[in-house]
C-alpha cells in the first residue's frame, strides 16, 4: 500500500440513493422533425429568400446537439427543393485541435457526414477579413463561406458558461467565433470574456451588413437534452428576437436540486457534452469570474473522458480530482488551444490526480471539510447533460422527500467497484 492509499484507507464512502428529477418537458419527437422545420422555413417570405442556384452554406458547430444530424439533413433537403446548392460548414472557433481535417472529423463523431446530410462538408480555417467593429476589432469570416451566395445559420441557443449578456450562446455567437473560426474566436476572446457580449454583437453586426445571412434557424433544448424548440428566424429578427429565445432556453436548463454539494463525482466531461467539457452553469463552477449561479460544490470529482472529446480535456482544471484514467485520454494539443484562443487557461489546469475512481472520491470527501458524523452531502452525476436520474448520499435524502420535483427510486446501498477500483 502506498503512502495515498494509506492516508485515504480509513476514508469512508457515504450509502448513495438513486433518484428522479422532474423537469420541463416540451419536445418536438424526432419524428416530427421535418414538419416543424417545413412549417417553419415556409412562414412567411423565408425559404424564398434562397434563390435557385445558389450556394448556400450552413453553419455547424461542435455541440452535441440533439437531433443535430436530423435536422441538417432536413435543412439540407428544403435548400435543395428551393433549388439552391446546399454545403456544411464548420463553424466551431478552434475546437478540433483548430485544423481543417479535425473539425470534419468533430462533425462526423455527431453524425453530420456528407453521406448522411447529403451535401459536401467544406472545411478549412482560413479567414478573410470583411471589417471591422465600431470599436476596431477586426471581423473574419471563414474562407469557404465568403465565396457562398448565402449562409444560413444553425446552433443551439442557451446560457454561456463562462459570461453573461443578452445573447450568450446562440446565433450571434455562431457568427462571432463560429464563422469567425479560430482567428476569429482569438480576436473576440483577446480581451476577456469581460467583453465578450460586447464583442460578440459588434461582429454579428458587420457579418449581418456585408454577408447575406437570408435566416438562422435556433434550436432550443428542455432538460432532457431532447428538441423542444426549433425557429427560423429572418436575418432583421436575429438581433431583435435572439434575447427572447435565451430567456426561453434559460427556463428549459435542467439543474441539481440541491444548493449546497460537500461531493460532487461526474462521471464523465466532454466537449460533446459542454464546451467547458460539463456545464458551469450546472455544477456552480465557473471558469471566469463574469458568470454565477448552480449549486455551491465543495469539491469536485471527474472521473472520465468522452470518446468523441478526441482527447480534448478542456474543463477538467475547474475539478479538484480526476483519475489516471482520464488523463491517459487527455491530449495536450486537443486541449490547449482552445485556452490560447479563449485566453482563460483555468479549465485545462491539472487537479489531483488519482490512480481510480475510489481513490478519487475518498480523496474528495477526505478534504471536503465536513465532520463525517454530520453525514456527507454527495451527489453522483453522469454528465451535466444527463440529470434526470441521478445518486444522492443518504444525508440529502431528507431534502430530496421535501421537494415535489423529486422521486426516489431506489434504496441506499454502497457504491460498487470492479477489481480496478473502478466504478460499475
Amino acid at each position: 500500500m502506498g503512502v495515498i492509499e494509506e492516508l485515504l484507507k480509513d476514508v469512508e464512502i457515504p450509502n448513495m440513493v438513486k433518484i428522479k428529477q422532474h423537469f420541463k418537458s416540451d419536445r418536438i419527437a424526432p419524428e416530427d422533425i421535418p414538419d416543424v422545420i417545413y412549417h417553419e422555413l415556409h412562414k412567411g417570405d423565408i425559404l424564398e429568400r434562397i434563390r435557385p442556384g445558389q450556394k448556400v452554406g450552413i453553419t455547424v458547430g461542435s455541440r452535441g446537439i440533439a437531433n443535430v444530424a436530423f435536422v441538417v439533413r432536413e435543412l439540407v433537403k428544403n435548400i435543395k427543393k428551393a433549388g439552391a446548392e446546399p454545403y456544411i460548414i464548420p463553424c466551431m472557433g478552434s475546437h478540433g485541435g483548430a485544423t481543417a481535417q479535425g473539425q470534419k472529423e468533430v462533425l462526423e463523431s455527431l453524425g453530420v457526414t456528407e453521406e448522411y446530410a447529403g451535401a459536401p462538408i467544406f472545411s478549412s480555417m482560413e479567414v478573410v477579413k470583411i471589417g471591422k467593429t465600431v470599436d476596431g476589432l477586426d471581423v473574419y469570416l471563414d474562407k469557404y463561406a465568403s465565396t457562398m451566395d448565402a449562409i444560413i445559420l444553425l446552433n443551439r441557443i442557451k446560457p454561456h458558461t463562462a459570461f453573461r449578456g443578452e445573447v450568450e450562446s446562440g446565433l450571434q455567437k455562431m457568427i462571432a467565433i463560429g464563422l469567425g473560426k479560430q482567428k476569429g474566436a482569438e480576436t473576440c476572446h483577446a480581451a476577456g470574456f469581460g467583453e465578450m457580449y460586447k464583442n460578440i454583437t459588434q461582429i454579428a453586426d458587420v457579418v449581418l451588413q456585408k454577408v447575406n445571412i437570408p435566416f438562422a434557424i435556433g434550436l432550443i433544448e428542455n432538460a432532457y437534452d431532447e428538441t423542444a424548440k426549433i425557429i427560423a428566424l429572418k436575418k432583421e429578427e436575429i438581433k431583435t428576437e435572439e434575447p427572447e429565445l435565451l430567456r426561453i432556453a434559460k427556463e428549459n436548463m435542467p439543474r441539481i436540486l440541491f444548493d449546497e454539494i460537500d461531493v460532487l463525482v461526474i462521471d464523465e466531461i466532454g466537449k460533446n457534452i459542454s464546451g467547458d467539457g460539463m456545464d458551469p452553469n450546472i455544477t456552480g463552477r465557473y471558469p471566469t469570474p463574469y458568470s454565477s449561479g448552480g449549486p455551491k460544490v465543495s469539491k469536485m470529482v471527474v472521473l472520465d473522458l468522452t470518446k468523441e472529446s478526441h482527447g480534448n480535456g478542456n474543463g477538467v482544471g475547474t475539478s479538484d480530482f480526476t483519475t489516471r484514467r482520464f488523463m491517459d485520454k487527455m491530449k495536450l494539443e486537443e486541449t490547449y488551444p482552445n485556452a490560447l484562443t479563449s485566453t482563460v487557461t483555468g479549465p485545462v489546469k491539472i487537479p489531483m490526480i488519482l490512480e481510480n475512481d475510489e481513490l478519487a472520491i475518498k480523496a474528495a470527501i477526505k478534504t471536503c471539510n465536513r465532520n463525517p458524523a454530520e453525514g456527507i452531502r454527495m451527489v453522483r452525476i453522469k454528465n451535466t447533460l444527463k440529470l434526470e436520474e441521478i445518486w444522492i448520499s443518504e444525508a440529502l435524502l431528507p431534502l430530496a422527500k421535501e421537494n415535489k420535483d423529486i422521486d426516489i427510486i431506489d434504496i441506499p446501498h454502497e457504491m460498487v467497484f470492479d477489481d480496478e477500483c473502478n466504478l460499475f
